[in-house]
């Protein structure tokens, strides 16, 4: 009975490791250190690092040297520069935006897409539900954007039909990564406007609809603090989640 306990013991804990993974300086990879120690980053950048936590959220994502990666809404780059410096010179970084943001924001990539320092990006946008990738991607990156596809306006999107054409894009056993603002539990979609948050439960359902297996889910960018009533930002409680397409 005893070996019985603590076999149960020790499942529980794997359990534990593959949801609520954390990773202490001694488990970064180098190439993971290297991308956040890069000088070309800007100081807008690397003064949200604190509460992004570029190091632990790479880590956990598990991108490589080498690796392609699609990634959804550059923004200003700040995931984008860490891609393109994690993947280095023999990776790539297909970064898209959608054709109905307005110029405003389009035009924050710019300066990201001018920089010599990072020539392994390329930038299209694409409808995201016919997203296509010019070859078969390892990882595929959305950081603080899934609930924007909710909302009616210039983001708005069919994640079901997004999900679908991430799958297809990716290679047997590639990742889906995805990084968003927690809302309150069972609160669904409610808060995806107002408060620029989702229920994480959401965003579970949804990609595994697509067929992904759900592999692992970080604590890593959680706030226990955060109360789930106030408009998001770098500081509040967000899920980290790493789906799998099957091989």
């Amino acid at each position: 009975m005893r070996s019985r306990v603590v076999l149960a013991g020790v499942v529980t804990g794997l359990l534990v490791l593959a949801h609520g993974a954390t990773f202490g300086a001694a488990n970064i990879p180098a190439n993971v250190s290297a991308a956040v120690a890069d000088s070309h980053r800007p100081q807008s950048d690397t003064s949200r690092d604190a509460d992004r936590k570029p190091a632990e959220t790479l880590a956990f994502a598990g991108v490589k040297t080498g690796d392609k990666v699609l990634e959804l809404i550059p923004s200003g780059g700040y995931m984008t520069r860490l891609l393109s410096a994690a993947v280095g010179p023999t990776g790539h970084v297909y970064t898209v935006n959608l054709p109905t943001l307005i110029d405003r924001i389009k035009a924050q990539t710019k300066p990201l897409l001018d920089d010599p320092a990072y020539r392994n990006i390329t930038y299209s946008e694409q409808n995201f539900s016919e997203l296509k990738a010019p070859e078969p991607v390892d990882v595929v990156w959305t950081s603080q954007n899934y609930h924007d596809f909710k909302n009616q306006g210039m983001f708005n999107a069919d994640t079901a039909a997004m999900n679908k054409a991430i799958y297809n894009a990716l290679k047997p056993g590639g990742l889906y990564i995805v990084v968003d603002h927690n809302a309150a539990p069972g609160s669904g979609t409610r808060d995806t406007q107002s408060l620029h948050r989702i229920d994480p439960a959401i965003i579970k359902s949804e990609v595994t609809a697509a067929g992904f297996m759900l592999e692992a889910e970080s604590n890593a960018l959680n706030n226990p603090n955060d109360p789930h009533t106030g408009h998001s930002d770098d500081k509040s409680d967000k899920a980290l989640l790493k789906f799998r397409k099957p091989r």
